[in-house]
């Protein structure tokens, strides 16, 4: 008997369709789905003869059984003659499977919200249906979920920052909580004009061409004389410094802060501080394409990464202390580097491809690392000397 349909059986096939929202996105659709058939895994004619009171049972456990109509089929023969036995189920209406699965309450539930937003943006209700239990999960915060998709849709302009979303109860803080969901129904609600295919859902800022936040470049004079504004050091706009290059014949890029601040005095020099992997600000710095660059990274794998990234702008970008004989002689500063990068490097030159390989070979040792800040002062000194 334990391989015999049982109510159970029946409640928990019915429920994996509830659950791959199938029911209820056929409901909300009024397509047709009704009747139900489930067919039954019963005992045959044997079964009857030698079991017959577990056979009494079983079909007892069925013709009690509330919430679904039963058909029976003929099964027997000469020995015990023929016994009705249950062979398929059937659900005929909509309440009738609502009450079987005790989900009344999520049904009407989903109905209202899906009503309720196709009054304002009927462009959703295809999404509402093909992820039925994905709004439900969402019932708390769908109704400003929706207010948001259309207020970008109808009132955002142009480069706002995503801070001027501007309803009740929706912050920066909500967007970003529900952004997954938000890029889905975006794409539905928007024009294509208003949308950068080329920018990941991830990337929501840039998908719905909201204005990012301002990259900045931090730089000082490394000449004495030199003042810009009145002031030898200055933080400012990426884009604004794109437009006012700075009157400068050099500029060293360095890494850390600390070797940044305390750069020797270079004549016509400027030092922009790198900040790691976010130099990529420096991209739109097309004066620095008239410069005599200089970039100063650890002798590392991810300095040498770095590197090859600033030159992918900016060909002609050298490097400085950055080659085997400035790692070789300061052996006993070396460190470990937490998480080596063995990636391809096209923008290296030549000494610098070979020990960068060297580093990702370990021909010195595991995650071998040279610092900026352990650099002997006196070599730092005497290699930007001539810049």
């Amino acid at each position: 008997m334990g391989a015999w349909t049982t109510r159970a059986d029946v409640v928990a096939r019915l429920r994996r369709r509830w659950d791959s929202g199938e029911f209820l996105a056929t409901f909300a659709s009024g397509a047709a789905l009704l009747p139900i058939d489930v067919p039954l895994r019963g005992p045959g004619a044997r079964d009857v003869a030698s079991n017959f009171a577990v056979v009494r049972d079983w079909v007892q456990a069925w013709r009690s059984a509330d919430g679904l109509r039963v058909e029976y089929q003929p099964v027997g023969g000469r020995v015990v003659g023929a016994n009705e036995l249950p062979r398929r189920v059937w659900v005929d209406d909509w309440p009738q499977l609502w009450a079987l699965l005790g989900v009344g309450r999520s049904v009407r539930r989903f109905t209202e919200l899906l009503d309720d937003t196709c009054v304002v943006t009927p462009a959703l209700a295809e999404w509402m249906l093909e992820k039925p239990h994905e709004v439900l999960a969402l019932s708390a915060d769908w109704r400003k979920i929706v207010d948001t998709v259309r207020w970008i849709d109808t009132e955002a302009d142009p480069g706002i920052y995503l801070r001027q979303v501007d309803l009740p109860g929706v912050d920066t803080k909500f967007i970003e909580r529900h952004q997954k969901v938000l890029s889905r129904l975006l794409d539905r609600q928007l024009d294509p004009a208003r949308i950068d295919f080329d920018c990941p859902p991830v990337n929501f800022i840039g998908r719905y061409k909201f204005r990012r936040k301002p990259r900045y470049v931090r730089f000082r004079w490394l000449d004495p004389t030199c003042r810009t504004g009145g002031f030898t050091e200055l933080t400012v706009r990426a884009d604004e410094l794109a437009a006012a290059p700075l009157d400068a014949k050099t500029v060293v890029i360095v890494e850390n802060e600390t070797t940044y601040l305390a750069l020797p005095p270079i004549p016509d020099a400027v030092a922009i501080f790198g900040g790691g992997y976010s130099l990529t600000r420096l991209d739109q710095l097309g004066w620095l394409g008239d410069r005599t660059v200089r970039y100063w990274g650890d002798i590392d794998t991810h300095g040498f990464v770095i590197l090859d990234r600033l030159r992918s702008a900016f060909p002609h970008v050298g490097s400085v202390l950055m080659d085997r004989e400035t790692l070789l002689a300061h052996e006993e500063h070396w460190v470990a580097e937490k998480a080596p990068v063995a990636a391809v490097l096209d923008h290296l030159r030549a000494g610098e491809a070979e020990l960068y390989r060297d580093l990702v070979e370990e021909t010195f040792g595991r995650g071998v690392r040279l610092e900026q800040e352990r650099i002997r002062y006196s070599v730092v000194e005497a290699a930007l000397a001539g810049s």
